[in-house]
This record gives structure tokens, C-alpha cells and sequence, in this order.
């Protein structure tokens, strides 16, 4: 590289995330769009010429406009498919709007809580992330609920209020107070607030560079519901392989062959899919040994107090240097 390039290269900004302490990545941050911290976090979007625009909050890339398909899409569809027809719906954090979105395409949906503790993820989104949520956040079949939605979920779990055929965790990473989320206990809250054949999806991490965390996650989804199925995608934002769940007392979608899951989405008139179709059903849902061996091995639940030593918060580890040449 010449002197003139590295110097070129040098000035140029970068954001990066360490994923562990020997494996992250960086994207190129060309221009800043918004930055500000908010109660709860740092949160910014900036534009790249890879993914579009790129929120991150606390240093940690969240969603993009051109790869968001690749979380949204499996997180919402894979589930809502395997039940016999999703009316009321609970997101749990996703205040960038895009699962509330996917949840939208349905046409028998009636009603979309959104469960977001941070109000300004959602400002942010709103105003920069357009191509995200396509105006979600104004239709009227959603409802904002800005505060902890392990109290929301207490007083539906409670009898105090609705059921709902479809949950969707979409969640910051498992550590502080975010870990709560992912323990027994709250899992078991979100039983309670299922509607009979309920369907609940999260994410689990990924098997690449967290396997202890997400085998202890697994092991606490386990814990509460009967039936519990995996699945794997690769996020191009987030740099490795993810793997995601949904979990039932009884709506098991290993049962679907690829000819039903096209049938259904067919006679339910679901459009605008980039990603989810009959044979990525079946792919989503295949694991390949090395996770089969992972599931397998005994894991401890997450109960409430406990914390995961692998999983960091960012402002922990040490800085990433980018260096040009």
C-alpha cells in the first residue's frame, strides 16, 4: 500500500465490536447520523456502504437497512407459520420496528404490543431507520408500551391482561440488567401470557464465539416449555452464525414439511419475503453436529440473580485498534 493510501486509510473512521477477546470485525462509518445517550444507553446510526444505514447501542451493531431480513424475518415467520393464525401479538424490546413490521404482514393480525424500555431507540428509528420499520410505528394496529416489560408481563401473567398467540424476545445480548430476560422465571411469565397453541422466539447467541451462553439459555427455555426447536442463520451485521428458537406447550414447527410452509404462506397472503419460504423452513431448522453436541451437553438454567461469565458488556473489554496497511 502507498504512503498516500495508508494516509487516506488512516484517517478514515471505523467502528468495530469485539464479539469476544480474540474475534470481532469492523465496519466503515461514513457518515454519522445520530449519536446520543439516552437513560438507558449509548445509541447512533450512521451510514455504510455495505448495510445502509447502522444503528448500534453501547457499541454493539444491532440492525441495518439492507440486512435486517436476515434477523426480522426467521424471528417473526418461522413461528407465526407454525401457528394456526397469529391475532395478537407482544414484541418485547425492538424498538428499532422492524419484527413489529414482519408481525404486521399478517393478515390476520389485529394487534401488535411493542414492550420497549428505551423510548429514544424508538425516536431514533423512527426518524433514521425508515427502510426498517416502512412506517410500522404509525399504523394502528400497534401499540407502543414504553417501560420494563417484566411488569407488563407480570400483569398479564397475573390475569390482569390480554393473551397473546405470538411473543417475540428481540433482545439486547445477556448482560446487566438485560440478563433478567433470559432466566427461568421470566421465561415462565411469557408461558402464562400465551393465548392456548402460543408460540414465543428469541435468540440464543451464537454457537461460534458464546456455545456456553447459549447452551444455558437453551437450557432455561427448556426449563418451561415442552417443545423447543432452534434454528440457525447467518446476520452479515452481526459477523457469525446466530442461532434463534421458538419454544410452545404444543405448536411444533419441525412438523411442516416445505410444501405446507409455502401452502400457508400462499393462503394467507404473506408478501414482501426476502429470506423465509418452505425450503428455508427446513434449512433454518437443520443443525449441523457441532451444535447438535452443544445442545446436548447439560447446561445450568439462568435463574434470576445468576449472570454468564462468558458474555461481556463491551465497555469491559479492551479497545479495538484498526490499523491501516
Amino acid at each position: 500500500m502507498a504512503a498516500s493510501e495508508i494516509k487516506q486509510a488512516a484517517t478514515q473512521s471505523y467502528a468495530a465490536e469485539r464479539l469476544n477477546h480474540d474475534f470481532g470485525f469492523y465496519l466503515k462509518n461514513s457518515h454519522l447520523l445520530a449519536s446520543m445517550q439516552s437513560q438507558w444507553q449509548h445509541i447512533e446510526v450512521f451510514e455504510n456502504a455495505q448495510f445502509g444505514r447502522v444503528m448500534r447501542i453501547d457499541d454493539c451493531f444491532m440492525t441495518s437497512e439492507r440486512d435486517e431480513f436476515f434477523y426480522h424475518e426467521p424471528m417473526v415467520h418461522l413461528p407465526a407459520i407454525a401457528h394456526p393464525g397469529v391475532r395478537r401479538a407482544l414484541v418485547v424490546g425492538g424498538g428499532d420496528g422492524g419484527a413489529a413490521e414482519e408481525l404486521l404482514k399478517l393478515p390476520q393480525i389485529e394487534r401488535v404490543v411493542l414492550a420497549e424500555l428505551d423510548e429514544q431507540v424508538i425516536a431514533v428509528s423512527r426518524k433514521w431507520l425508515a427502510d426498517i420499520h416502512h412506517g410500522a410505528f404509525d399504523d394502528p394496529r400497534l401499540e407502543i408500551r414504553i417501560g420494563d416489560a417484566r411488569s407488563f408481563l407480570g400483569q398479564t401473567s397475573a390475569g390482569e391482561g390480554e393473551r397473546f398467540d405470538q411473543i417475540v424476545l428481540d433482545l439486547t445480548d445477556p448482560f446487566g440488567p438485560a440478563t433478567d430476560l433470559y432466566t427461568v422465571e421470566f421465561y415462565e411469565s411469557c408461558r402464562r401470557a400465551l393465548a392456548p397453541g402460543g408460540v414465543i422466539s428469541l435468540h440464543l447467541g451464537s454457537p461460534i464465539h458464546l456455545p456456553k451462553s447459549l447452551a444455558r439459555i437453551a437450557a432455561s427455555v427448556r426449563t418451561v416449555f415442552p417443545v423447543f426447536r432452534p434454528y440457525l442463520q447467518y446476520v452479515p451485521l452481526y459477523g457469525t452464525l446466530w442461532c434463534m428458537a421458538m419454544a410452545s406447550e404444543q405448536t411444533d414447527p419441525a412438523l411442516l414439511g416445505t410444501e405446507e410452509v409455502d401452502r400457508r404462506i400462499a393462503e394467507r397472503g404473506i408478501g414482501s419475503l426476502q429470506l423465509y419460504n418452505g425450503a428455508m423452513h427446513q434449512a433454518l431448522l437443520a443443525q449441523p453436529n457441532f451444535v447438535r453436541d452443544l445442545l446436548a451437553q447439560p447446561a445450568q438454567p439462568i435463574r434470576r440473580g445468576d449472570t454468564l461469565e462468558e458474555v461481556r458488556d463491551p465497555a469491559e473489554l479492551p479497545p479495538v485498534v484498526i490499523r491501516a496497511g
